[in-house]
């Protein structure tokens, strides 16, 4: 009789566990440390700011004088630096925040809705058409809503601009990025084309204003302007945060976002929309500023990965850093000269779009 056979159990895995990677903690602490560092610096270029000038003025006495006017003690200033502080240089750091804030969200926005990294305000043409809307109402006279006739016809046009590149730039349900390049470059074009026909028929008051616009500056900020500037401003980018999660989505395709249970159409629409009012606010105030908003979100999403929740804000603290110390630049590098901020920003912004275009072609293989 043969004995059964006895079944054979496998030797017990020795081998230690695989550990899982924590890459989430990491990346959020990097995060957080990020943001710190983007808080920090642009606290202490906001100081600098305001201290540095034709006048200086030391930073004890601006962080005395701040702390007396909200009532946590310090002294106020003597008669000139008093007025000086608070007249000119914080209007004008504030404006910088508000609209570098409003580009940096922008560029941001406009790379998640059209879903590649070449997208830019400036690039396609909103700025230089928002800039239209601006000259062409100082060119006309028009006065129709008073002292937010000039931001609400530079909206329009905005708007208008932006609908337009998108309606040109889609083919086959996406969007081309050569398409898209093309049309902005059409878009400016025109748009230089109607600012000079303003100029031609423009009186000498009016011709000083719309070179304002052409230029780029922040030399006529008030405290008005910034009141004009920050309803349009804070209502962007207080939502655009609430979209990160969709344009994450989106990112994986619209097919997928679409089975994932995003309206896409309506998700372009309404970020369109808020890109628009960005842009013709910071337009309108500070003329046309370009590359803000392609270099900003390129720089934080290689620093700390493609994420929306932390790309859309971070970037709006980046535009607001990169403004704050382009202006402390075109305020000092050539003093007592003032360099024109839009200058300044499309001669670093220039290379590193060119140096992108070069490294998109070659990461695709060609443009094919």
């Amino acid at each position: 009789m043969t004995a059964a056979p006895t079944a054979t159990t496998a030797p017990p895995d020795t081998s230690p566990p695989t550990a899982t990677p924590k890459r989430q903690p990491q990346r959020r602490g990097s995060t957080w440390l990020l943001t710190a560092g983007l808080l920090g610096a642009l606290l202490v270029l906001c100081l600098l700011s305001a201290g540095l000038g034709a006048y200086d003025i030391p930073l004890g006495d601006v962080l005395s004088s701040v702390r007396h006017r909200i009532g946590l003690g310090g002294a106020a200033l003597e008669r000139v630096p008093e007025s000086v502080l608070w007249n000119v240089r914080l209007p004008r750091v504030v404006l910088a925040l508000l609209v570098g804030a409003s580009l940096g969200c922008a560029g941001a926005l406009m790379q998640g809705v059209f879903g590649n990294p070449l997208a830019e305000p400036g690039v396609i043409g909103i700025s230089s058409g928002a800039a239209v809307g601006a000259v062409a109402s100082i060119a006309l006279g028009l006065s129709f809503f008073g002292n937010w006739t000039v931001t609400a016809c530079a909206f329009v046009s905005g708007l208008l601009t932006v609908l337009l590149v998108y309606a040109m730039s889609r083919s086959g349900g996406r969007t081309e990025v050569v398409t898209l390049i093309l049309t902005g470059i059409a878009v400016n074009a025109f748009a230089g084309a109607l600012i000079g026909l303003s100029i031609f028929f423009a009186d000498n008051a009016q011709i000083s204003q719309i070179t304002f616009w052409q230029l780029g500056s922040l030399a006529q900020a008030t405290w008005p302007k910034v009141l004009a500037v920050l309803p349009c401003a804070l209502l962007g980018l207080a939502v655009a945060p609430f979209y990160a999660r969709k344009l994450d989505l989106l990112a994986l395709g619209e097919r997928p976002a679409r089975h994932l249970g995003v309206d896409v159409e309506r998700l372009r629409v309404v970020l369109v929309l808020v890109v628009a009012l960005l842009t013709a606010a910071a337009v309108a105030v500070a003329g046309i500023i370009t590359f803000v908003g392609l270099l900003v979100p390129h720089l934080l999403r290689m620093a700390n990965g493609p994420g929306h929740r932390f790309l859309v804000p971070g970037s709006a603290l980046g535009g607001a850093l990169v403004l704050v110390a382009g202006d402390l630049a075109a305020r000092t590098v050539a003093a007592p000269a003032e360099l024109p901020l839009g200058v300044l920003t499309a001669l670093f912004g220039s290379p590193f779009f060119f140096w992108l275009l070069r490294r998109t072609r070659r990461r695709q293989g060609g443009w094919a």
